[in-house]
């Protein structure tokens, strides 16, 4: 390896391509910085194994000892710290308790670039792990922001906290690699058309809110409901169909969604999301309709790259709208996909990135 490469140590909650705060964000990008002569080295805090059981309910004693597992890990890389030009850390070093493994980590390495996704400082936690959320708090967040060269945020809201702390900061939404991502729906109405979502079994409660709007359409022998992500998935009294997500198969999965919904509640903890979901939509050229709140004021343009609607009624007028008009489906859905080229694209956002390695790194 060249002797002039930057090394940049990547701490992070999740192993490589299992999540999708991490896979929308700066995981796309690794291969892109290390063209660019970064040398990035990825830690996560789980292994794949504690990854695969961590929302599930049970394992108690597992979770206990690959937790310790990372804890170990974390205290070991104390000792490396020196070696690297950088250290970019995405959420936290370690997930309880006291800034401990931040301050350490600062400490031995003071150019540090802190990343935020979500709005992770209200406290937040798994169905499967309710009582972990007393173990979490604000303090590791807010020192983080202190402390860093640069921080990262991906929506107006997270910004807007992170001003508290620290002004050096740059706001870079999720973005989609649109090389990967390619339209490939027929916008015909001689086959079954798929209303779709995708999304983890944490928020796959978010399509109850459309449980009496899809209940309308469930019957219809033209129509088919789709729930990528979770197959445990159930409607009260009718039928979906469910697929596992891959990180194989996901754009070709994806790419059996004639209408993607996009449905949220409004909660403080949705004014921090992304719109990752809704821009996986719309680069594939699939209509999109989601909730107007948050984000999503920025990513669509209602009535031009998508549809914004806030009650039952709307959802249903537009749902049908689409069913019935295919030319729709393909105008709105090729504005979609010009938006994200134009704005959410890898192409466009890998260059602030980049600026920022400059500022820290040097």
């Amino acid at each position: 390896m060249s002797q002039n490469k930057k090394k940049i140590l990547l701490i992070c909650p999740y192993p490589e391509d299992t999540a999708p705060g991490q896979r929308l964000r700066y995981e796309q990008y690794l291969n892109l910085f290390r063209k660019e002569g970064y040398d990035i080295q990825v830690s996560s805090f789980m292994t794949y194994r504690f990854n695969n059981i961590v929302y599930k309910p049970g394992n108690i004693p597992e979770k206990i000892f690959w937790t310790l597992f990372g804890y170990i890990k974390r205290f070991l890389q104390l000792f490396t710290l020196w070696r690297y030009d950088a250290v970019y850390i995405f959420l936290w070093v370690t997930p309880f308790g006291l800034p401990l493994f931040e301050k350490l980590f600062v400490l031995l390495n003071s150019n540090m670039i802190y990343d935020i996704d979500d709005m992770v400082f209200l406290g937040h936690s798994s169905k499967a792990n309710k009582f972990i959320k007393i173990l979490k708090g604000t303090r590791k967040i807010t020192f983080l922001m202190q402390k860093a060269k640069h921080i990262v945020v991906s929506t107006p809201s997270n910004e807007a906290f992170a001003r508290k702390y620290n002004n050096a900061i740059t706001d870079i939404s999720v973005a989609i690699n649109t090389d990967v991502y390619l339209p490939a729906n027929k916008y015909s109405n001689d086959d079954v058309i798929t209303i779709g979502w995708s999304g983890s079994h944490s928020t796959s409660r978010y399509l109850f809110l459309l449980e009496e709007v899809l209940r309308k359409f469930a019957g219809q022998s033209n129509i088919r409901i789709l729930v990528i992500g979770d197959t445990t998935f159930k409607f009260n009294g009718f039928d979906c169909v469910t697929i596992p997500w891959q990180s194989a198969t996901e754009v070709k999965d994806l790419q059996k969604i004639d209408i993607g919904l996009y449905p949220l509640p409004d909660e403080q903890w949705v004014y921090g999301k992304s719109g990752g979901k809704a821009l996986q939509y719309m680069a594939l050229g699939i209509p999109t309709i989601a909730t107007g709140i948050g984000t999503n004021f920025r990513i669509i343009d209602d009535g031009e790259s998508g549809f914004l609607v806030r009650t039952e009624e709307q959802w249903i007028e537009k749902i049908e709208y689409l069913i019935n008009h295919p030319e729709e489906r393909k105008r709105i859905g090729m504005n979609g996909r010009k938006k994200v080229e134009k704005e959410y694209s890898l192409h466009v956002n890998k260059k602030y990135y980049l600026d920022i390695f400059e500022k820290v790194v040097g």
